[in-house]
């Protein structure tokens, strides 16, 4: 028989069983493949381990490199360089100083911009005012039976508008807005002062962090300097610094 026919002669497949019933309570049925993986891994481990000790072992406590100026030890182990900020010159953080604050400078402009475009379609109509409408009646008794829809003439729904709040005749004509619709339209304006508030406090945060980025471009810069202390500025949260007057040529 050749090797072609041979090979396609069915073949009995030997299948590995499975756990047995009484020990299902074990888990499943370790196989070959199972076991091989589990041993590579556990002698990778045991061969990585036994390399570390040697290191350790044959290790020359007199070896110096010219990267052990820049690093720290702390138990044992490398925590890194002293400090990230002396791979750049004094020079060269100043300028990138100047660009992050040139950035927050443009995004706060862009936020103003922004803001303002909203007032303007806003102009707060609706907002919430600090006086209330006062309705004076004759006595006690009209007092107790006063009726806010009645008076106004418009559903319940509506009294709290003080802008462009209909009456009950002009809601039962045909082409007047549901009250689907007069909901809606409260909820876009909701949304639209959020976004109102929401933009001018990041604008706010954007400009705050420009000016601190210039405060600090400057402290950078030439000249003496001293930090003022709570007392000397009126206990403000703000830091404070005064230069040495010179006398320029």
């Amino acid at each position: 028989m050749s090797s072609a026919l041979k090979n396609a002669v069915k073949r009995k497949t030997h299948k590995e069983r499975s756990q047995p019933s009484d020990r299902r309570k074990f888990g499943l049925l370790e196989k070959k493949k199972d076991y091989l993986q589990r041993a590579r891994d556990f002698h990778k481990k045991e061969n990585e381990i036994q390399n570390l000790r040697r290191k350790a072992e044959q290790r020359n406590p007199d070896e110096f490199y010219f990267a052990m100026e820049r690093k720290r030890t702390k138990g044992g182990v490398t925590s890194g360089s002293v400090t990230e900020a002396n791979k750049y010159s004094q020079q060269e953080l100043r300028f990138m100083k100047s660009q992050d604050a040139s950035y927050l400078a443009l995004k706060a402009q862009t936020e103003m911009k922004k803001v303002d475009r909203l007032r303007s379609q806003l102009q707060f109509i609706g907002a919430a005012a600090p006086q209330q409408h006062v309705v004076f009646v004759d006595d006690q008794a009209a007092v107790q039976s006063f009726s806010a829809e009645q008076h106004f003439d418009t559903p319940n729904e509506l009294l709290t508008r003080s802008f462009n709040r209909p009456r009950i005749a002009q809601l039962q004509e045909p082409d007047i807005l549901t009250k689907h619709n007069w909901q809606q339209a409260d909820r876009k304006c909701e949304a639209a002062y959020r976004e109102l508030q929401q933009r001018n406090d990041r604008h706010i945060n954007l400009s705050r962090m420009a000016g601190s980025m210039d405060m600090e471009k400057a402290v950078m810069g030439k000249g003496r300097k001293r930090k003022l202390q709570p007392s000397e500025t009126g206990d403000s949260q703000d830091r404070v610094f005064r230069w040495k007057q010179v006398r320029q040529k």
